[in-house]
């Protein structure tokens, strides 16, 4: 039940309004709003639907390559299916998955702040978003691409496909993505509820804020970058095709100095949310809280120094390779902090096994196998033997999608009570958790086996005696899409018929979780005044008292 309004006086709070989903309910209400909670919500509508176009392509080359030689397609539509699978989950999904959709909705509660610094702006941005994700649709219906979603010369100017849709469709995307990092930016900045310091930041606020510097300084470079293709396609330039006297090494510095700080536009958040929902679950203080937040703003620092351990069979100096290798290992320390922290949180903690929790689980599982891989990746010596092989596919499944879905798969969970008042089906919700962490190891541990075995990316046919890893990788494919629709179903059913719930039902500290379940259209009639520290779990008091500012 909800909070009483006796007891709201009591903690000096306003009284229950209706919530921001009942404040208009017309489309017209949706689509003109500048609440930051609604853009949040529309959003997070958006990226799970790319997120099932994404693993519809998935199945579709599992599919094919259950069996070694041609089978149900051909090698052309094979091509096209892995690129747009690759740009429908990077691009569509998880760069906006949870700073779009879940930054969005609590970032302006977690600080005090009836909205985001910049409305409208808010709200162009998810048309921005919407602009983009169109003419990629309409490039993916009209042919594809079959490049990869790395856009590689001389595969994007030889290529027969319609690309040049797909690369506006992705500079479009990124105008989004800086719009998304600017308002966070701004709101932190100036936006606080008094008594918010730097250091009574949550930690989610710490993670969106490095990771919206990394987007504003890092989209502007893929934008440039995948104009000057589109442009060399069209008017046939030389800059990046070798036929034509440019350079397809250049392309590559480009294209990695922003898609390597992208992994952490990516992975950033999905630390953020762990950093949330492990100290609610363990009802323990953050064990570092300092070092939690200040390793997030290492990661984006040196997440721009890395990208040449992409190049490392590219033709790159000895010496380059070596500094990019060490550069890289940089990384690795400071992810080592969070987890560390993170399991120390856990330590002797009241931890409490709910569906967000397993998802925790599964994160920090795929994080650390995901990243000690990355760390040989970045060791040359062994990178040259795994390079364009199934190694490297597996890694960046393990330290990306797989760390990312199981991020946005706890956020889902863990504030869906907070944006639709209602709770989900606790015990289907861990037999989902169990399908997805299961299937995902089924699917990407056969594949480190082939690539350790060289069997190459990419490939549409491969030798007989790669069958088996190949059956076993789709078996898990299978089994992980059954998970997802196990979640649609009972969220959907939730939505419509699950038990309401209380304002606080985790019992969080979270500043977020001091507004009413859904919460009203303006967040707070009264900005609140913080009285303790984010996260503070040594008293039972309320974290933070109303005040009139």
């Amino acid at each position: 039940m909800r909070q009483s309004e006796e007891d709201r006086e009591k903690l000096g709070a306003p009284p229950a309004h209706d919530s921001y989903l009942t404040d208009g309910t017309t489309v017209m209400s949706w689509l003109n709003t500048r609440d930051h909670k609604r853009v949040g919500v529309m959003f997070l509508a958006a990226v799970v639907f790319f997120l099932f176009l994404g693993g519809v392509f998935a199945l579709a080359i599992r599919m094919k390559l259950l069996y070694p030689g041609p089978f149900l397609f051909d090698a052309l539509t094979y091509n096209r299916l892995f690129t747009l699978h690759g740009v429908t989950m990077i691009f569509l999904f998880m760069i906006p998955a949870i700073p779009s959709a879940f930054g969005n909705f609590v970032l302006p509660l977690m600080i005090g702040a009836r909205d985001v610094a910049f409305p409208r702006l808010n709200l162009a941005s998810f048309y921005v978003y919407l602009a983009g994700a169109v003419l990629a649709i309409w490039a993916m219906v009209h042919g594809g691409a079959d490049t990869g979603w790395t856009f590689y010369t001389p595969y994007s100017t030889t290529t027969p496909t319609m690309l040049f849709p797909l690369l506006l469709g992705v500079f479009v995307l990124g105008f989004s993505s800086i719009m998304t990092g600017i308002n966070f930016i701004v709101t932190v900045h100036t936006l606080r509820a008094p008594g918010v310091g730097w250091m009574r930041l949550p930690l989610f606020v710490w993670s969106i804020y490095a990771t919206s510097i990394i987007q504003v300084l890092a989209t502007p470079v893929l934008g440039l970058t995948v104009l000057l293709v589109a442009l060399e396609r069209v008017l046939q330039f030389g800059i990046f095709d070798p036929a034509r006297g440019g350079d397809p090494v250049l392309f590559q510095h480009f294209f990695w100095f922003y898609s390597h700080p992208a992994v952490y536009i990516m992975v950033l958040p999905g630390m953020a949310v762990i950093s949330e929902c492990v100290a609610t679950f363990s009802r323990k203080n953050p064990f570092g809280y300092k070092a939690i937040a200040f390793s997030s703003l290492g990661i984006a620092f040196v997440g721009f120094f890395t990208w040449g351990h992409h190049l490392f069979v590219a033709g790159q100096s000895v010496f380059d390779n070596g500094v990019f290798g060490v550069l890289s290992m940089f990384v690795g320390i400071f992810t080592a902090v969070k987890v560390f922290n993170w399991v120390g949180t856990m330590y002797r903690g009241a931890i409490s096994f709910k569906t967000p929790f397993a998802y925790i689980c599964g994160f920090l599982f795929f994080l650390v196998f995901g990243g000690m891989t990355g760390v040989a990746l970045a060791t040359v010596a062994l990178d040259v033997h795994w390079h364009d092989t199934y190694f490297v596919v597996a890694h960046f499944h393990f330290i990306m999608v797989g760390a990312v879905i199981m991020a946005f798969l706890a956020a889902l969970h863990y504030w869906f009570p907070k944006m639709f008042g209602r709770t989900y089906h606790e015990g289907w919700g861990l037999v989902a958790a169990s399908l997805i962490i299961l299937g995902f190891n089924a699917t990407f541990i056969p594949q480190f086996l082939l690539g350790n075995n060289g069997m190459p990316r990419r490939y549409y046919q491969y030798p007989e005696h790669f069958q088996a890893l190949n059956v076993a990788s789709t078996a898990g494919a299978t089994l992980l899409g059954f998970g997802f629709v196990i979640i649609f179903i009972y969220l959907l059913i939730a939505l419509r018929w699950g038990p309401r719930c209380e304002q606080n039902p985790w019992r969080s500290k979270g500043f977020e979780w001091l507004t009413e379940s859904p919460p009203p259209t303006h967040n707070f009639d009264r900005i609140p005044h913080i009285t303790q520290d984010p996260h503070d779990y040594r008293t039972h008091a309320p974290s933070g008292v109303y005040a009139d500012v």
